[in-house]
């Protein structure tokens, strides 16, 4: 595969704005990459030194749930990030992912993108408040969600009725693996 370049991280959405030079350095911590349908990507409670754009495909992001199993939290597709925990102590999964349908992806090195930033300031600084408002983006989707829940789901109904993320193509996943 060839090398990423500050170039293709300014067609990502998530990095639009960024400063050239801030880019070329991110590129150096980054690679093109693939994943095949149903391969976990991450799991919960392992370490977390990666993240990925997403270009294209889905992935799912789950949860264990006692008694329940895994519990789809999100699904996301093409101009997606995928993982903030590199960047957050304990630098640990608090979910995990799994690859839907064929990904490819731009994916970064977390340990080496942070030492960048401790070096950059200014771009650690803009790299963190991106991430910022992504985790707060998500949390607020989640509450959405959880207040859409049908009274049914706490007496144990299955993932696939909850109303978003755990329907469609994931749910269909889950119930085919």
């Amino acid at each position: 595969m060839r090398t990423v370049t500050g170039a293709d991280l300014a067609r990502e959405p998530f990095l639009d704005g960024m400063r050239s030079a801030d880019l070329r350095r991110l590129a150096t911590a980054a690679r093109f990459t693939e994943f095949a349908a149903g391969r976990r990507i991450f799991s919960e409670s392992d370490p977390a030194e990666r993240f990925w754009l997403l270009l294209e495909g889905t992935v799912i992001v789950d949860l264990h749930a006692p008694r329940r199993g895994a519990v789809i939290i999100d699904t996301f597709g093409p101009g997606s990030v995928l993982g903030w925990s590199w960047l957050f102590r304990p630098h640990q999964w608090h979910f995990g992912g799994v690859a839907t349908t064929p990904v490819r992806a731009i994916e970064f090195d977390g340990r080496l993108v942070r030492t960048l930033c401790a070096v950059d300031p200014s771009m650690g600084y803009e790299l963190t408040r991106r991430f910022a408002e992504l985790v707060v983006e998500r949390l607020e989707t989640a509450q959405a969600r959880l207040t859409e829940l049908p009274e049914t789901v706490a007496d144990g109904d299955a993932p696939s009725r909850f109303p978003h993320g755990a329907g469609g193509v994931a749910a269909s996943w889950y119930e085919r693996h």
